[in-house]
């Protein structure tokens, strides 16, 4: 069921490599802090420290040995076989055009990494400290003398500045918008760079710059940096490209002179010397090919599959584990996302009606064999999500726009439609109807079609997908929506087409997924600003352009604590939710892991992250390894 969310996830990664590069080169530290800044703003001196965190202080202090959860001892060997569906022709992972690879991240380095043991804290990579004043109005990095790109030329501030111009000006449409508050980006010295704000009060603009990949200027001076490539680039990161054939696989290699490697952060972190990506045309495909071991670990996105699919000599010999690992980083939102721009969507009491026609508890219970929960807010499983009525603060917050805002926002609590299962979805078909007939749609006696009283148009609805997998679930959707007099149409197309479509908001329907982490910021501008609804590669999939959103995001975004930060996302949830611009979906607390029982792993896991690519390593004490060491010997 979340193979959707899987696919939108990595058209979301394209767009998203400046944070996504900073999970995927995984977890490191700043060194002590090297200087203080002298000048005072509002009164306060710009202090130097080791690490940002969104929560306060660091969890951890200068000159700390390592993170808690890796393995000091872990052995560094073996290789990591993952599988990836669809196919990929470019390791250039930072602009629009092109498919990238899978783990193309791994190959660079950051300014600033984060921490998987915290929600919201990042610390040194390529630099050794970092300077804030009080306003957040700049932010300055000191960088590693000794940080080195894969050619063993050094990283400047001169590759630091010009990583963010690049991506800035060439890269994908995301990064104009994400680094849309920066104003100036300032060589200070050969290892010193500033990045000036547009606007102080920011706290999360300075970690947003520490997750700068840093590019080798060298390398690119004669390439052009806004074209696909198969040639290797040369990174910084723990990881070289070792070989690519184009939509058929991509392997990685451990750097064995890897300038960061004794850093204290770096600790039993990447531990295998090969991480590989094998390509198959579709996710059926990736799950024959697991269970024959052409791979090591698939997260298991179908309800069905984990309750039927993993059956088998390896399972029953215990080669093959069947986990379910919870982290503490929420569950976000899933749903039928509707595009508001397109004029029969405009209506919220069309949207409202659609998601009365949805039977989750059927569907859960005959397809998902009970496996999952109701979505019932955007950041669902944290302190973040709303609840009943609004009061106190965030009362007082949402009231000026009481006017802008459906009356329900302050008289009732958003509650989801709940059946009985049997599939008789009656009760709330007509309560849907009667929507539809508020809105202006009646059924047409003559085609039985649903048609607007004024323009005459038929209400046709088209679910667009990419996997055959998820049209089991629109199929008894769809016997619903046309008991309401709604022509529905089923288009199941490939990957690169499913990105495109989405890239061009060239859909009815779509099943959209919307991550959230602990401390939302600007990236909220992204999923829901009305700047962002125009702008084509967006993840404002569903179109909002509303005035009341986009304050409410700044109140985020500029949040002078974390109860202001709090109040105000559970106001932007409220809204969003009265608003109807998706039809919730479910979600199942933690990753359905299958793997092949040849790895260690940290127990407990860090609470923020599994940290498969970071942290785990080839136990040859396993039983599958072992099986595979027999098997060859």
């Amino acid at each position: 069921e979340g193979v959707e969310f899987l696919r939108l996830l990595v058209g979301i990664m394209v767009k998203t490599k400046a944070v996504l590069a900073a999970i995927a080169a995984c977890v490191m530290t700043l060194s002590a802090a090297t200087s203080a800044a002298t000048a005072e703003v509002e009164g306060q001196k710009p202090q130097t420290v080791h690490g940002l965190s969104l929560f306060g202080t660091p969890a951890y202090e200068p000159g700390f040995e390592r993170f808690s959860y890796v393995n000091p001892s872990a052995p560094k060997r073996g290789t990591l076989k993952l599988g990836a569906v669809g196919t990929f022709d470019s390791l250039n992972g930072y602009i629009l055009k092109g498919r990238p690879a899978a783990g193309v991240g791994l190959i660079h380095d950051t300014l600033l990494t984060q921490s998987l043991d915290e929600p919201a804290s990042e610390y040194g990579l390529i630099a050794t400290s970092v300077t804030v004043p009080g306003d957040y109005g700049w932010v300055e990095f000191e960088i590693n003398p000794a940080a080195r790109f894969h050619d063993g030329k050094p990283i400047t501030a001169h590759d630091v500045v010009w990583s963010f111009e690049a991506l800035k000006t060439k890269g994908a449409p995301f990064y104009r918008y994400y680094y849309a508050n920066v104003t100036k980006a300032e060589i200070l010295s050969d290892y010193r760079v500033r990045f000036s704000f547009d606007s102080v009060g920011n706290r999360e603009l300075p970690q947003i710059m520490g997750q700068l990949p840093i590019l080798a200027s060298h390398y690119w001076q004669d390439r052009n940096f806004e074209a696909t490539t198969l040639e290797p680039p040369v990174g910084s990161g723990p990881y070289r490209v070792a070989e690519a054939v184009p939509g058929r696989s991509v392997t990685y290699q451990r750097v064995r002179d890897y300038w960061g490697a004794d850093l204290n952060v770096n600790v039993g972190r990447h531990n295998f010397d090969r991480i590989s990506f094998e390509y198959f045309r579709d996710d059926s495909v990736a799950l024959e090919a697991f269970k024959a071991g052409t791979f090591d670990l698939r997260t298991e996105n179908t309800a069905k599959n984990w309750a039927t699919a993993y059956t088998g000599p390896a399972v029953e010999q215990g080669l093959i584990r069947l986990d379910l690992l919870e982290t503490k980083r929420g569950e976000g939102m899933q749903g039928f996302v509707m595009n508001t721009r397109r004029a029969k969507f405009a209506d919220r009491r069309v949207r409202q009606a659609l998601t009365l026609a949805f039977d989750f508890e059927w569907t859960n219970k005959t397809l998902f064999y009970g496996q999952y929960t109701r979505t019932d807010s955007f950041f669902e499983g944290s302190e973040l999500a709303s609840s009943g009525l609004p009061d106190g603060d965030e009362l007082a917050l949402l009231e000026p726009f009481r006017d802008q805002l459906p009356e329900s926002v302050f008289t009732s609590p958003f509650i989801l439609p709940v059946t009985d299962g049997s599939g008789n979805n009656r009760k709330h078909l007509r309560k849907a109807s009667r929507l539809l007939r508020e809105a202006g749609w009646r059924v047409a006696k003559d085609t039985g079609m649903l048609t607007h009283t004024e323009t005459g148009e038929e209400m046709t609805i088209e679910f667009l997908l990419v996997s055959p997998s998820f049209e089991r679930i629109v199929a008894h959707y769809r016997q619903s929506l046309e008991k309401l007099g709604i022509k529905v149409g089923v288009r199941i197309v490939d990957v690169s087409q499913y990105q495109n479509r989405l890239d061009q908001f060239d859909f009815d329907v779509v099943t959209g997924s919307f991550r959230q982490s602990l401390s939302p910021g600007n990236e909220q501008r992204d999923f829901w600003g009305s700047e962002a609804a125009a702008r084509n590669g967006s993840r404002n999939i569903i179109g909002i352009a509303d005035p009341v959103v986009d304050a409410l995001i700044d109140k985020i975004i500029f949040a002078p604590d974390r109860q202001a930060l709090v109040t105000a996302t559970r106001a932007l949830d409220r809204v969003l939710l009265h608003g109807h611009y998706l039809v919730p979906q479910w979600h199942v607390r933690g990753s359905r892991l299958a793997r092949w029982d040849r790895f260690g792993l940290p127990d407990p896991l860090p609470d923020y992250g599994l940290g498969i690519l970071d942290v785990w390593w080839f136990d040859a004490d396993r039983p599958a390894a072992k099986h595979s060491l027999n098997a060859a010997e």
